[in-house]
C-alpha cells in the first residue's frame, strides 16, 4: 500500500471516529427529542430576545405543558422571577438550577445489600412492566450479578410465558407458577430457588390489575410479606408510563399506599413531550426516579441523571 493510499485510509478512519463520537454525544438528545422540543421551544418563545412581564406567564405555560405540575410550576416561576435575571441566558441558567432543586439529591442507585436481594416490581398493566424487568435483569447481569426472575403475575394470561421468553433472551433463570395460582407461593419458590442457586438478586413481577373477586392490593400486601420473610424487601420499584402524564398519577397512588415504594422506573420517556412528569411524580410520591425507559430494546433503560435530564428538558430544537 503506497503512501497516498495510507493517507486516504487514515483520513477515512479519523472521519469515522469523529462521526461516531458526535453520534454518541447526540444520543441523549435524540432519545428525549420530544421532551426537549416541547419545553425548549416554549422557552425560546417566552423570552425571545429579552425579558418582560409576559415572559413569566409563558414560561409557566411551558412548564405546565411539559407536565411539571401546577404547584411545582408556580414555585419554579416565582423563584425565577424573584432572581431577576437580566438576560435570557441568565434566566435559562437559573431555571436549570431551580429544576434540579425540585428533583432533590435523593439516592438513585438500587439498594442491593442483602445476600439475596429481593426487588418487587409493581405497577398497572400496559406500563412496560415486563420489559422493564428484562432490561433490569440484563443491566444487573452486565454488572456481574446473578439474577433470577420470579413470575408472580399469575392472573394475567401468558404472563409467565412472556417472562420465560425474556429470561431466555437475557440468559437468566426464571420461576413461574400456574395461571390463576397463588402469587405469594411463586414468590416463596423464587426466593428459595435463588438461595439454592446462590443468586444475587431476585426480580419479582407482580399483578397489575384486579382479577375476578381477588383484591389486587390485598395480594400485593401478601406478596410483600412473603418476599420480606425474616428481613426486608430491598427495593419496591413502581413502573409508570411517562406518556400517561398527570393522568397516570391517579392510577398509582393506591400502590404507594399499599407497599413502601422505594423508587420509580419511568418508561416510554422517549415517546412523550411531557418529560416534566419526572418532577410531578417525585413530588407526588416522595420517592426518586431511579431509571428511565427510552425505547423497546433490551439496553434502552438508563439510570436517571438529573443534570442530563434538565439539560435535555431545556434544550431548544
Amino acid at each position: 500500500m503506497d503512501t497516498q493510499t495510507l493517507i486516504i485510509v487514515g483520513v477515512i478512519v479519523v472521519v469515522l471516529v469523529l462521526v461516531g463520537a458526535l453520534l454518541i454525544r447526540r444520543r441523549p438528545r435524540s432519545r428525549l427529542f420530544k421532551t426537549s422540543n416541547a419545553l425548549g421551544t416554549a422557552l425560546r418563545g417566552a423570552w425571545g430576545t429579552g425579558i418582560d412581564d409576559s415572559t413569566w406567564e409563558e414560561i409557566e405555560e411551558g412548564l405546565l405543558a411539559a407536565d411539571v405540575g401546577v404547584e411545582a410550576s408556580a414555585r419554579i416561576v416565582d423563584g425565577l422571577r424573584s432572581s431577576k435575571p437580566e438576560t435570557p441566558d441568565d434566566a435559562r441558567e437559573i431555571l436549570a438550577m431551580l429544576l434540579k432543586s425540585e428533583l432533590g439529591d435523593a439516592t438513585r442507585t438500587l439498594n442491593l445489600t442483602s445476600e439475596v436481594s429481593v426487588v418487587l416490581i409493581v405497577g398497572v398493566n400496559g406500563t412496560g412492566k415486563t420489559t422493564t424487568i428484562a432490561k433490569l435483569a440484563a443491566r444487573l447481569k452486565g454488572d456481574g450479578r446473578t439474577v433470577l426472575i420470579g413470575g408472580a403475575d399469575t392472573f394475567r394470561a401468558a404472563a409467565g410465558e412472556q417472562l420465560e421468553v425474556w429470561a431466555e433472551r437475557v440468559g437468566v433463570d426464571v420461576v413461574t407458577g400456574q395461571e390463576g395460582g397463588d402469587p405469594a407461593a411463586v414468590v416463596f419458590d423464587a426466593i428459595s430457588a435463588a438461595k439454592a442457586r446462590q443468586a444475587d438478586v431476585v426480580l419479582i413481577d407482580t399483578a397489575g390489575r384486579l382479577h375476578g373477586k381477588k383484591n389486587l392490593m390485598g395480594e400485593l400486601t401478601k406478596i410483600h410479606r412473603v418476599a420480606a420473610g425474616d428481613g426486608e424487601v430491598d427495593e419496591v420499584l413502581l413502573v409508570l408510563d411517562a406518556t400517561a402524564g398527570q393522568n397516570g398519577l391517579t392510577q398509582v397512588r393506591e400502590f404507594a399506599e399499599t407497599v413502601a415504594v422505594s423508587g420509580i422506573v419511568l418508561t416510554k420517556l422517549d415517546g412523550t413531550a411531557k418529560g416534566g412528569i419526572v418532577i410531578a411524580v417525585e413530588e407526588e410520591l416522595g420517592v426518586p426516579v431511579k431509571f428511565i425507559g427510552l425505547g423497546e430494546g433490551i439496553d434502552d433503560m438508563e439510570p436517571f441523571d438529573p443534570d442530563s435530564f434538565v439539560s435535555a428538558l431545556l434544550e431548544q430544537s
